[in-house]
């Protein structure tokens, strides 16, 4: 939150003119430019423009060996060579919105404007003309520039008598020393026009290596060109400079080594022994017309002094390192996030690094303007406007599905979501008695998903069941097992009253109040149910000990005291001489009854010494492989190769789209290699158990519930009030994770659907309840991990430049695909088998995880162990004080911790209560925090807005008050005092013009 008191910041003359360029209104933003520097070299007899550094965002520069880009690195330029340049573009030609077509045409015009003004004698047109057209050798062609066929036509020739006048202009020259028996046909036809194809060695067409070549993925499509030009001859006493702006972006031929027109077009010849000088100042032009401002300035300036300006403008900002503490043979790595010009386009710039988080309402992660949340006059007004917003956007949620990111995304989340129903439902039929079970999840995980899916405001939310849910069910079916009352119909009354308290809220627009939701409550919620999904992934693990204990009691040194023998059962027992043969064994006969007294005891297996009533005597009969040890292998390797491969994308190896493919599919490719570890080694690890019948898990039970028949009237109507409490779950977990999905971070374009999302909850609720499945409800972690799987960078970045995160894939394919995979599991059971559960846990594991980053308060906790020195450079750092954060973040440390201890007691059915009871202590915390450090480490609620608005307004009628008791005639000598500095600022901007 900024001050209310205005600072005046002191503007420089050029920052005032640009003010006034950039001024003008301009809906068509400027092309990005492609800088090539080309110098002019001597191979030889011959001399050619070779390509030496190029730019796109940052520098890339042909090494000294000539055969390899460097790495793109940040320009170092010397403060000198800016001022060379300043005075290069005042002493030389600048010419704007040239009509240019071709290179010898644009050439030829320079040349006589600099002739006309005096600073070019006429006997240099022809050398000039000579040395700007010859041929450009780019990097990406091979170092033997000459190609055979060049060689071919030059030999074929034969030899040829080249006209006096040619030899006598090239020999004046003094750079080529041509051998008369070797002169080219093309050097032959020379004729005395500048333009004419001897003076031009240049390609008019683009050739194949250009058309070809692979940086153009790196640059825009709709980029221009900006070519500079440096090299030093014998023939010259003065620099000669050239600025050249074209009307229209042309294709050059073979100008520039990608097939982007060029628009501007600098040249500087000069006399021999500065060449060093004249590349500093190439690369100084080049560096300026990449900036975003500067380049800005060179599309809009109207004559030389606005080229100016944009210089001045550019050197206040120019930051000088000390020669002594630097090395300038260092190359500056690319930043990880580039800045943006605006802060440098607008005049009182605060000069400092992030923005405040602003109002709940602005930073809450909203996708549209306050109308989304706001309370509508009409009945059900949020709700027709989600489906106005949504309706136009419904075609694209489907054809923007069909990517092979969403092929990823589906088998992250399908795994996920089945491992969750399965864990609820076997914790569901335990605490029902098998009314609801696994049965019962995964096909209400696939109802109530692919309809959410298909028709909700927000898709990318996915629904699942949460831990409250499952206490409420065990409470209410311990409540009806000892009063007598059937609880599948009292069940589905309490749906049918909470479907109907849904509507209600949606018709009332009750979503208003996630307003309130600051980053306080958000970030609480989020952490919550991230270490719930942590801990539980660990707990699980952490089981599988107890069924198969670690053999820690083996002595290696005992080995041959180990043994396990196999017993005949005891003569004196009342047992029968025979058994039945159950199975066929290599000691039966061709009976069906054999006589175990027959039996060699010593050699049956551990089942047949069972099966046939003998004992098992030893001290390793009980023996059970490192089950335990081999599920920890698998569930740490899992959560460890999903971490690695998906930060594989920003390694240096292998091309960009294969790492960003190995990214995508990180998870499914973890999965992929540890069931094939788990299969090689052959242990009987814990393996995923689907359903492979479709029919009700409590055999008692039909698919439909009725309502009437088995209760008292009066439980449909007492049904109300423990429907008040499943409504206050469920609307809490629904929009909290629905305001963290729709963060701003995310980018979300198509906007949200609040009360959209919550009608269709409320639908669902009635349907699951009438078929006797469980209730879902919003998953936070799940959805986050669904937007994170389908987030989209840009392609084309620039070298060096970090890809540009673009937003989020919003369709609704991805999301129906996973709930139409989970409701034909049960096909899918011979495959799924092999999958052992404690992959599924890393899988878990990493969903919450990856959930906290991003999350300041984790990053503020961090801040407790960090030394301040090493504390990074967060935006909230340089505004508040140290010990407020700390003090800031003890408290959330303190609502985690009673949340938590919450969710782990019966009172967890209250969860939804203290979610509301956050939003009172973030309401308390405006006593003890200042707005100002509220605004920038929380976000700042909507009254304490609308009373800043208040008082502002206040302040300016208090304003306008004592104005007007100043009478007009002060008044009037200030319009007079300003018109007449106004008028001094043009007349000097009027006389620094061109005559």
């Amino acid at each position: 939150m900024m001050s209310d008191v205005c600072v005046f910041v002191p503007v420089s003359p050029a920052a005032e003119r640009l003010r006034y360029i950039l001024g003008e209104d301009d809906d068509m933003p400027n092309p990005t430019l492609f800088t090539e520097m080309d110098t002019l070299q001597q191979d030889g007899d011959e001399l050619e423009w070779k390509e030496s550094a190029r730019w796109v965002k940052f520098e890339e520069k042909v090494e000294d060996g000539g055969e390899r880009w460097s790495k793109p690195h940040v320009s170092t330029l010397s403060l000198h060579s800016l001022f060379e340049l300043r005075t290069c573009l005042q002493t030389g030609t600048v010419v704007l919105d040239l009509e240019g077509y071709s290179l010898p045409q644009i050439v030829d015009e320079i040349i006589e404007r600099q002739i006309d003004e005096g600073m070019l004698s006429p006997d240099l047109r022809e050398k000039i003309s000579f040395v700007l057209l010859r041929k450009h050798r780019h990097q990406t062609k091979k170092p033997i520039h000459r190609s055979l066929a060049d060689m071919g036509k030059a030999s074929g020739g034969g030899a040829r008598e080249c006209p006096s006048a040619l030899w006598s202009r090239m020999n004046t020259l003094h750079i080529l020393n041509i051998d008369m028996i070797n002169c080219s046909y093309v050097l032959c036809c020379f004729t005395g026009h500048a333009h004419s194809r001897s003076m031009n060695d240049i390609a008019d067409t683009l050739s194949t290596d250009q058309l070809r070549n692979k940086f153009m993925k790196k640059i825009p499509r709709d980029a221009e060109a900006s070519n500079v030009l440096v090299g030093e001859v014998d023939f010259l006493d003065k620099p000669f400079v050239a600025f050249v702006r074209l009307a229209q972006a042309t294709t050059l031929g073979g100008l520039t080594e990608v097939p982007v027109p060029t628009r501007f077009l600098f040249i500087l010849l000069g006399p021999t022994g500065k060449a060093k000088s004249y590349n500093q100042i190439g690369r100084a032009i080049a560096t300026l017309m990449v900036d975003d401002l500067f380049s800005d300035v060179a599309y809009k300036a109207r004559d030389r002094e606005d080229l100016i300006a944009g210089i001045d403008e550019f050197l206040d900002e120019v930051i000088v390192l000390p020669p002594g503490e630097w090395d300038p043979k260092i190359r500056i790595e690319p930043p990880k996030k580039v800045p943006t010009a605006d802060k440098r386009k607008s005049v009182h710039s605060l000069n400092e690094l992030g923005q405040p988080n602003g109002t709940a309402g602005g930073s809450g992660g909203h996708a549209e303007d306050e109308e989304i949340v706001c309370v509508f006059a009409r009945f059900c007004g949020g709700l027709f406007l989600d489906m106005k917003r949504k309706l136009p956007w419904f075609p694209s949620d489907f054809y923007e599905g069909f990517h092979i990111q969403s092929i990823s995304a589906v088998l992250f989340i399908y795994l996920g979501c089945i491992t969750n129903a399965i864990t609820f439902g076997g914790l569901l039929g335990d605490a029902t008695d098998n009314y609801q079970g696994v049965m019962e999840s995964f096909l209400g995980t696939a109802l109530s998903g692919t309809v959410f899916c298909m028709f909700s405001g927000q898709p990318l939310i996915i629904l699942s069941s949460t831990g409250p849910i499952l206490i409420f069910e065990k409470l209410l079916f311990e409540f009806s097992k000892n009063n007598g009352i059937d609880y599948m119909e009292l069940r589905l009354w309490i749906g049918i009253h909470s479907c109907i308290q849904c509507f209600l809220l949606v018709a009332t627009d009750a979503s208003y109040i996630i307003k309130y939701m600051t980053r306080f409550t958000e970030e609480g919620f989020s952490s919550l149910i991230s270490f719930i999904f942590i801990s539980d992934a660990i707990k699980k693990m952490v089981s599988h000990t107890q069924y198969y204990p670690i053999n820690t009691d083996f002595k290696p040194d005992y080995v041959t005291a180990y043994k396990c023998e196999c017993l005949a059962p005891d003569p004196s027992e009342n047992l029968t001489s025979s058994q039945p043969l159950l199975s066929p064994s290599p000691y039966s006969s061709t009976s069906k009854t054999l006589n175990i007294t027959d039996l060699d005891w010593s050699q049956l297996s551990k089942k047949e010494c069972v099966k046939y009533g003998g004992s098992l005597v030893g001290n390793t009969c009980k023996y059970v492989p490192d089950l335990a040890l081999m599920s920890f292998i698998l569930f740490f390797g899992t959560y460890s190769m999903t971490v690695s491969l998906k930060k594989f994308k920003f390694s240096r190896y292998f091309p960009t789209k294969l790492r960003k493919l190995i990214s995508d599919f990180s998870i499914f490719m973890a999965i992929m290699t540890f069931v094939g570890l788990d299969r090689l080694i052959g242990l009987k690890t814990p393996k995923l158990i689907v359903p492979t019948e479709f029919k009700p898990t409590r055999p008692d039970r039909g698919w439909i519930v009725l309502p009437f028949g088995k209760n008292p009237w009066w439980v449909y109507l007492a049904s109300f009030v423990p429907a008040l409490l499943v409504t206050i779950l469920i609307f809490m977990d629904q929009q909290i994770s629905a305001v963290i999905v729709n963060r701003k971070e995310n980018k979300l374009r198509k906007g949200c659907g609040y009360h959209l999302d919550l009608f269709w909850v409320g639908v669902l609720m009635a349907v699951c309840s009438f078929l006797g499945l469980p209730w879902y409800v919003a998953a936070t972690v799940i959805s986050i991990a669904h937007i994170d799987s389908l987030k989209m960078e840009s392609e084309s970045s620039a070298p060096g430049e970090q890809p540009q995160f673009l937003g989020v894939r919003e369709q609704r394919l991805t999301g129906i695909l996973v709930f139409v995979l989970t409701g034909v599991s049960i096909f899918l059971a011979p495959v799924l088998q092999f999958i052992p559960m404690p992959v599924l846990y890393g899988v878990f594991l990493y969903m919450g995880v990856a959930s906290l980053s991003g999350i300041q308060f984790w990053e503020r906790i961090k801040l407790y162990m960090m030394p301040s020195k090493y504390q990074p450079d967060f935006p909230f750092l340089r505004h508040v004080p140290l010990r407020r954060v700390h003090l800031f973040t003890l408290v959330q440390i303190i609502c985690l911790a009673v949340l938590w201890v919450l969710k782990s007691t019966v009172l967890a059915i209250l969860f939804p209560v203290m979610i509301l009871g956050l939003l009172v202590v973030r309401k308390m915390l405006d006593m003890v925090f200042s707005q100002h450090d509220l605004a920038w480490i929380d976000d700042i609620l909507p009254g304490k807005d609308k009373k800043k608005d208040k008082k502002k307004k206040g302040d300016k009628d208090d304003t306008k008050k004592k104005d007007k008791k100043k009478g007009r005639a002060d008044d009037s000598k200030d319009k007079v005092r300003n018109v007449k500095i106004y008028c001094h600022q043009l007349a000097g901007l009027e006389q620094k013009k061109p005559g």
